[in-house]
Formats: structure tokens, C-alpha cells, sequence
């Protein structure tokens, strides 16, 4: 069987602070966040199958990373919860911001990490996740592969 890759590119917007670093990121600041989700299988072979000659579909795909990451990370604010962060994430969220609080720093490597275990869970049994690179700005990225995941 000949296995495939395919690719879907989502955008989103969102704020971070990366609580004890030493340098700008310290600050709450803004990133267009372009990542890009590819999934690898084997395209179905049944002619009856609504989905023949498909390893997944786009719109199955982009459902999955709307609802897993999208909808979640889009226009918020990304606090780590374990740091004093916590408490600015309360008097954000007082004033009807949208905030995410997750356990890590707030790292686009980080968040790929989330991010691949939020999206695995949600294919297909016969899909697997290949890789993840998430692009924080127009020439700074950070890439997941499950080869990589021993």
C-alpha cells in the first residue's frame, strides 16, 4: 500500500509572555501564528466509500484543528498557569479578554507539543499524525515530527 502525506494551513493571532525569560518575551506581545498539520495514511481503496482515493478529508482535517486549536488559541492570551502569570490571566480574564492558561511556557515548541497531543486523539484510526510546524513569524519556526517522538 502507498502511504501519503497530506498538509492543511491554518492561521491564528494570539499573545504570550514567557514568565523569567531575559529578554522582550517577557512582555505580553503578539504573533501571526501560521501552522501547518500534516497527517500521513493510506488513500481508502472502495469505490462505495464516500471518501474513496482519500487518506483523509481537508474538511474532516480542518474541522479536527478549528475545534482543537483555532477556536481555542485565536485572539487569546497564552499564560503559563504554573508561573505568577496566573494572576495577570485573572485580571485579564476580569475585564472579558480571552485567555488560555496551559501548564508550560508558552513556546511555540510547547505548543506544538500541545498541539500534537490535542490532534492525535482526534483522527481517524488509519491516520496518523506526521508533523506539525508552527510558524511564529515570517522567518522563525518550530517543527514537530512523530519520528521524532521516541
Amino acid at each position: 500500500m502507498k502511504k501519503i502525506r497530506i498538509t492543511k494551513h491554518f492561521d491564528f493571532e494570539s499573545a504570550h509572555a514567557l514568565y523569567g525569560y531575559d529578554g522582550k518575551c517577557k512582555n505580553i506581545h503578539g504573533h501571526s501564528y501560521h501552522l501547518y498539520v500534516t497527517v500521513i495514511g493510506t488513500p481508502i481503496e472502495d469505490k462505495s466509500h464516500t471518501k474513496n482515493g482519500m487518506v483523509m478529508d481537508f474538511g474532516d482535517l480542518k474541522s479536527i484543528v478549528k475545534k482543537e486549536i483555532v477556536t481555542k488559541f485565536d485572539h487569546a492570551v497564552v499564560l503559563n498557569s504554573n508561573s505568577p502569570h496566573k494572576e495577570l490571566a485573572n485580571t485579564i480574564s476580569d475585564h472579558s479578554h480571552k485567555v488560555v492558561l496551559v501548564p508550560y511556557q508558552p513556546t511555540s515548541e510547547n505548543m506544538l507539543i500541545d498541539f500534537a497531543e490535542r490532534i492525535q486523539v482526534q483522527l481517524p484510526q488509519n491516520v496518523l499524525l506526521h508533523s506539525l510546524k508552527l510558524y511564529e513569524t515570517a522567518n522563525s519556526y518550530a517543527e514537530w515530527f512523530a519520528s521524532d517522538q521516541n
